[in-house]
């Protein structure tokens, strides 16, 4: 639907059904609505009234209980099968105030008594369509979030990517309870927002929590929920994350950090699909979908008695690993690509591109943080630059000075020597491959520019054997 369509959508005015036997409440009830903007449809018989139903679009629907061919409970049930989502309010006397009331239990969403007064009536339908409105809204942003999560996909083409995809397709569309693995910064939470926006749970809401960062004596009430004066410090009542999440997904990061007495209480919430918040004695029903991330070793957490094996089998139906960024092998390019371009839109800065150099570093660096520490590298490096390219020469020191894996065309140069730092690694090279290699080729062999190449060797005393007036222009061309 175009722009254009759903701002006329939500400028027209809402459109009420009224199905009413007696004609002077039917003039009457028509009246009221009208005078508040509404555009108002009044039928007479259950069968008219369900044909304009089936025909047009419809906001709220009204109807007497009792009609001459059927009754308010029957239309309920068929607008229920229509439209699901349509409110329906009742009207009906004293006598029938039983049936009303089971009407509630059926779907109805409110039933007025006649004779009812107007500003009663009125303020009845205000309030269900005001909540109406809401639910659009909420059902519009969240189709707004799963566009923007959608743009936000797990960016990859290596096999353990391709892997992982392919089992959240095949887990998004069920309601299994799911454990992600992987090491910090590996984008667990991008994978479960990819299993909720991936499913019919899309539209409901997805609640994410870090079990790691709250205290251990809030984690409880976080999660169940709590009434009020439970404790001190509760001075109003809470529902708890489970049961805002009810019809979506609970996100539950660093679930090796729950307490165990806590990990007792969310094994039961799993089992009955119960929930009773801290102090009350009410349970509630909760339809949550519970999506777990952890860094650990669950299994070895299990056997060292610091996280409940019957929890673990009750989470651990579906096991998502995510690979470390440094086993993805060109993923790093495109990784590092999105966030340029993603960051330079940000902080409105104009940079072409990456130098072979600078993209030989990515490749080559292990990563230790995963995609967290590349985004950072990568921000850092953008605000950093000078030039429209990033370059190695230019970032050489804002970079993460770690151990690093030799480039492929120089694999023989030490082997043995075991990792070393890049400026250990950069003075071994050129020590053993200075007569070997013109400047040039060195200086593309280490993934440096020509002048880091005469810099550091000027630092450390390694310049090559010339004749001083070549090094002094030498000099003069590098100063």
């Amino acid at each position: 639907m175009s722009a254009k369509a759903n701002k006329h959508d939500l400028m027209r005015p809402e459109r009420i059904l009224v199905i009413e036997d007696d004609p002077g409440i039917a003039v009457c009830v028509e009246m009221l609505l009208s005078s508040r903007g509404y555009a108002c449809a009044v039928f007479n018989d259950g069968a008219s009234g369900l044909a304009h139903l089936a025909a047009e679009q419809v906001d709220l629907l009204i109807t007497d209980l009792r009609l001459p061919d059927t009754s308010g409970l029957d239309i309920l049930a068929a607008s229920k099968a229509e439209r699901p989502d349509l409110p329906v309010i009742l009207m009906t006397s004293y006598s029938s105030l039983e049936n009303a009331i089971d009407a509630l239990r059926k779907g109805a969403v409110d039933y007025l008594i006649k004779p009812f007064d107007n500003d009663e009536f009125l303020f009845a339908v205000e309030r269900v369509l005001a909540e109406q409105r809401t639910r659009r809204e909420n059902r519009s942003l969240r189709r707004s979030l799963r566009r923007a999560y959608g743009e936000r996909t797990i960016i990859g083409e290596s096999d353990g990517v391709k892997r992982m995809l392919a089992m959240i397709s095949r887990v998004a569309s069920t309601d299994t309870n799911v454990l992600i693995q992987g090491e910090s910064g590996t984008g667990k939470e991008l994978v479960a927002q990819a299993i909720h926006f991936g499913g019919e749970r899309a539209e409901r809401p997805f609640v994410a929590i870090n079990c790691g960062a709250i205290p251990s004596d809030l984690i409880e009430s976080e999660l169940f929920g709590h009434v009020k004066g439970a404790f001190t410090g509760a001075v109003s009542t809470s529902e708890g994350l489970i049961r805002e999440a009810s019809g979506g997904t609970l996100f539950l990061d660093e679930i090796s950090e729950l307490p165990l007495n806590v990990q007792v209480k969310l094994l039961r919430v799993i089992q009955e699909r119960q929930v009773r918040p801290v102090g009350a004695t009410q349970t509630y029903h909760t339809d949550t979908r519970f999506v777990a991330a952890t860094n650990r070793d669950l299994r070895a957490e299990t056997e060292s008695n610091t996280f409940r094996a019957d929890l673990f089998y009750r989470l651990n139906v579906i096991t998502i690993q995510v690979p470390p960024l440094r086993e993805r092998g060109d993923d790093i390019e495109l990784l590092a690509r999105y966030f340029l371009e993603r960051h330079c839109k940000r902080l409105g800065t104009r940079i072409r591109g990456m130098s072979d150099e600078f993209v030989a570093f990515l490749r080559e660096y292990p990563w230790p943080g995963n995609i967290r520490e590349l985004e950072n590298v990568m921000e850092r490096a953008i605000i950093m630059a000078e030039g429209d390219t990033l370059s190695l020469d230019e970032q050489f020191d804002t970079l993460p000075q770690a151990t690093l894996s030799r480039p492929s065309a120089s694999s023989a140069a030490g082997d043995a020597l075991g990792p070393m730092s890049i400026e250990d690694y950069i003075r071994h090279s050129i020590l053993r491959y200075q007569d070997s290699y013109c400047d040039r080729d060195l200086a593309a062999l280490l993934g440096i520019g020509r002048k880091a190449l005469w810099m550091r060797r000027r630092r450390w005393g390694l310049m090559k054997d010339r004749g001083r007036a070549e090094d002094m222009q030498l000099d003069h061309q590098m100063s």
